[in-house]
């Protein structure tokens, strides 16, 4: 049986989403009803979507009888989780050739590294990618010339933009092709040991380096669990992933394997059986649910308080903070992977990965069954995990393609309880991620890589306007003292919502020393947060009149996590006396002002997904 508040927040997910959704089910229905989209086009069209394509594709093409798929790509050769892909839209077209099929790379999305723009004027371009990301998608969707939909992606944004795009198009079936985690290299934990050093200067740049270097170090998604690999969590639990598929590691047989398995999984729907489910049928209220369930359950990035919001609306369902709060009071949290403990994505899954969490959170009712999938109806192939075939006694399996896979059951029980756990035996009873409310309005904290003795902190605040000015106050000695270190004017609106990693080290030390500290912003800071308390994701920002703007050196702020409090200790009288100047804060970069400029004057703020990308209502 469902859990009743699973029950209780979906239903009332559904009727708030009742209108939103209806309009959105309405264009996707009437673009199911349109003639199939070929034998629609004009001859100069279609000589031109099939102009520098094989003589044998160009006969394909005319005859119009087998499916055409889009590839999307955000492939490039300087970020390593996407430098897979090169090879993957050759795969698509050489398996859609044995179905007498076609594929054909439909259009390119950027992929920046929030990794190489941390602390640098380009993050401030970061959450706007996502926008642009999911315009690039839907622009190359537009030329209509496709049935069925394959999106490379997997880091920060770019899953998030991918959907978003897609889903303009949902009446099409869409892949997610994952690309998987490289293999496991300097510990995590050793990696931000030697950051915090660095910080105080005990190390070398070249030392720093090092380390850094011996954690990233070959192609394929970094390690630790942030926003990348929460993406690839979501996308499987969300039904959007092969089973089972989210964290093999690329250049393998298995991740070849599973590859070729996914194109002919989508051929054989749209050729033999005539059943693919579309994409705004896998995507609905309760698949969104699904998705909050199981970022909670892991203590996933809290980047997703922002993208699921805006996912879950370009899909017409209306999703607020309240929900993903409710939830997080009786979802248990059942992995420890770094930055909430010291394992990384490669032990989750040598642990029993995805198969083992979705199986635990299905049986004990904390995820709907009842949904579609690109395999198919309900979760059950999900509790299963992939294996190259080297026998016959196959669950399921691939006919052709690199190499044949078949499904096999997921372990019985994890094989390390300090990485993942049954639902019986939680890490916490609750869920990773919490809500704080209180007068500075609402914000996001990721308690499960917090100490429980460092999740409740009251103590005078020190307002900064950026990481560096906070850094330079540390250099000078400024910061030895309990405190609560306030950045505002960081929010969507004002810079694009920067991520402030480069506080971690910082305040880490400071914390270790046996300070007080916690974190305040109307910015973000996504997975990787750390173990300092953070309250992010602050709205309203400050350029919207949020209280943080008024906030002053020494004001007393209580951040309560367990309580779900966040609040400064000065009067309503005197915060309304106090005078409010904003100013939109100066961009620090160059070409791209003019750009940016059209973002901040549309986007959302940060609870109602931060995008400018909306849903036509």
């Amino acid at each position: 049986m469902l859990h009743p508040r699973i029950q209780e927040v979906t239903e009332r997910v559904i009727k708030r989403s009742k209108a939103t959704r209806q309009a959105y089910l309405e264009r996707i229905n009437y673009a199911k009803k349109q003639t199939r989209v070929r034998s629609g086009l004009g001859c100069g069209n279609i000589a031109h979507v099939m102009a520098a394509c094989s003589s044998d594709d160009k006969a394909r093409l005319k005859a119009d009888e087998q499916p055409n798929l889009a590839i999307i790509n955000s492939y490039n050769d300087m970020l390593s989780a996407h430098v897979p892909y090169k090879d993957y839209p050759d795969l698509i077209k050489d398996i859609a050739t044995k179905y007498d099929a076609t594929a054909q790379v439909a259009g390119g999305v950027p992929a920046m590294c929030d990794g190489v723009t941390q602390g640098r004027d380009g993050m401030e371009l970061s959450l706007f990618s996502r926008d642009v990301i999911a315009m690039s998608t839907a622009i190359s969707l537009s030329h209509d010339v496709f049935d069925g939909v394959f999106c490379l992606g997997v880091c920060d944004k770019i899953v998030p933009g991918l959907l978003i795009g897609a889903l303009s198009f949902g009446h099409l079936p869409v892949y997610f092709l994952p690309a998987g985690p490289m293999q496991s290299g300097i510990p995590n934990k050793e990696k931000a040991r030697i950051r915090q050093k660095f910080a105080q200067g005990l190390v070398s740049r070249d030392e720093l380096l090092e380390a850094e270097s011996a954690s990233y170090h070959s192609a394929g998604t970094c390690t630790f669990y942030g926003t990348a690999n929460s993406n690839q969590m979501l996308m499987e639990i969300m039904g959007l992933h092969l089973p089972g598929s989210s964290f093999i590691n690329p250049y393998t047989e298995l991740r070849d394997g599973l590859t070729g398995n996914a194109v002919e999984t989508m051929l054989k729907q749209l050729i033999q059986s005539k059943d693919a489910n579309c994409l705004a049928d896998v995507v609905t209220e309760k698949t969104i649910i699904n998705g909050l369930v199981g970022l909670l359950a892991t203590g996933g990035s809290t980047n997703h308080a922002i993208h699921l919001v805006a996912i879950a609306k370009a899909a017409g369902v209306e999703l607020t903070w309240k929900d993903m709060s409710d939830l997080s009071e009786v979802v248990p949290l059942l992995t420890r992977i770094y930055p909430n403990g010291s394992a990384d994505v490669n032990h989750f899954q040598a642990a029993g990965g995805m198969g083992f969490l979705m199986r635990e959170l299905v049986g004990a009712g904390f995820l709907h069954n009842d949904v579609k999938t690109i395999v198919g109806e309900g979760l059950e192939a999900y509790t299963q995990e992939p294996r190259l075939d080297t026998d016959s006694n196959l669950i399921m399996t691939s006919a052709t393609g690199p190499s044949k896979v078949k499904w096999v059951s997921c372990p019985e029980n994890s094989l390390d309880e300090d990485v993942l756990r049954p639902i019986n035996n939680p890490f916490s009873k609750q869920g990773g991620l919490q809500l704080l409310t209180g007068n500075l309005g609402k914000a996001v904290i990721k308690v499960s890589a917090v100490a429980v003795e460092h999740q409740v902190v009251t103590a005078p605040a020190k307002v900064f306007a950026s990481q560096s000015a906070l850094q330079e106050a540390y250099t000078r000695g400024e910061l030895n003292q309990d405190f609560i270190a306030v950045l505002k004017e960081q929010g969507p609106k004002a810079k694009g919502m920067p991520e402030l990693h480069k506080l971690t080290p910082v305040m880490a030390t400071l914390q270790d020393e046996g300070y007080r500290v916690a974190i305040v912003t109307d910015g973000r800071m996504s997975g990787a947060s750390g173990k300092v308390p953070a309250a992010i994701h602050l709205a309203p920002e400050a350029v919207e009149g949020g209280i943080i703007a008024k906030i002053q050196e020494g004001d007393l702020i209580t951040l309560d996590a367990p309580a779900g409090i966040l609040k400064v200790h000065v009067s309503d009288e005197e915060l309304a006396q106090r005078e409010l100047q904003l100013s939109v804060p100066s961009l620090t970069f160059g070409t791209g002002r003019e750009l940016f400029t059209g973002f901040r004057n549309i986007v959302s703020s940060a609870d109602m997904g931060a995008s400018a990308f909306g849903v036509e209502q």
